[in-house]
């Protein structure tokens, strides 16, 4: 899926993709990259600490990289054609959350300062468990620490994999989901809550159809049968949501050999950095 009305060659190219293992999965990465030639892009799930991130290949397409690792589950990274003017791991308000799933940057453009977040919100199965007490507590330091930032006008994307799916129309089954911590009634009201402070879904701002998804299980032929979801998604300030020009999902990469079961979401703004 691609929608691009109005792409300038100067546009900045903004990705996230759950990648299910940085290194397992860096010669798609970097294929990818060679590809689509993102400016900048959030990763999840990287599954490896600091030092074990495979900078090498990465740096020598021209990107920095920044990460907040983890072993063996968690992390993210974000990379970046542009220098970092600032980079700040972990999520506000909870001091004792040691997993590695938050991490901003700051880069500098014509505009100001453009800010960007690498995102992997908990999944929170079983419900019935403090996995999703965990998953909702964790919505609700998302939301404030969004709140704060909006307040600062500027360009900020939160781009990541967030777990939820927002509305019926990004489920192949609504109803195989219902009870999904992903899909749960209080999830998406947490998700349309952090909507509602100003931020657009590059997705749909670009289009309303059904079956834009992002992810496909691993098992029971999830992927011939398009049983998929949406939960991959680029969230953005009115700032950058007025300089969006297109975005669209990379479903393609899912058919190549060991995949992840995500694939990239992109979304072009037409903002140019310094």
């Amino acid at each position: 899926m691609v929608v691009n009305p109005a792409h300038r060659l100067s546009d900045m190219r903004i990705a996230t993709w759950n990648v299910n293992s940085v290194k397992q999965r860096i010669d798609s990465l970097t294929a990818w990259l060679a590809e689509r030639s993102p400016d900048i892009v959030c990763l999840q799930e990287t599954k490896c600490v600091d030092d074990a991130f495979p900078r090498e290949p990465i740096e020598a397409l021209g990107y920095n990289v920044a990460v907040h690792g983890q072993k063996t589950f968690n992390g993210v990274a974000i990379l970046s054609r542009f220098r970092f003017d600032e980079v700040t791991p972990r999520l506000p308000g909870d001091a004792a959350d040691e997993h590695a799933r938050f991490l901003e940057a700051t880069i500098s453009t014509t505009r100001g300062v453009l800010r960007v977040a690498s995102i992997y919100l908990p999944n929170g199965n079983p419900p019935d468990t403090e996995k999703y007490t965990y998953k909702l507590k964790w919505m609700d330091r998302l939301i404030k620490y969004a709140n704060e930032r909006l307040d600062l006008e500027e360009p900020l994307i939160l781009a990541g994999d967030y777990n939820v799916i927002p509305t019926p129309r990004d489920v192949h089954d609504p109803a195989a989901w219902s009870k999904d911590a992903l899909f749960l009634p209080r999830t998406r009201e947490k998700f349309r809550a952090l909507t509602h402070l100003g931020l657009t879904d590059a997705i749909r701002a670009v289009s309303d159809d059904p079956g834009h998804f992002t992810f496909w299980d691993y098992q029971a032929g999830a992927w011939p049968k398009n049983w998929g979801i949406r939960i991959d998604h680029l969230l953005l300030s009115p700032q950058a949501a007025d300089r969006l020009s297109g975005a669209g999902i990379d479903k393609h990469v899912r058919s190549w050999e060991r995949p992840s079961d995500h694939v990239p979401v992109w979304a072009d703004l037409a903002i140019d950095p310094e």
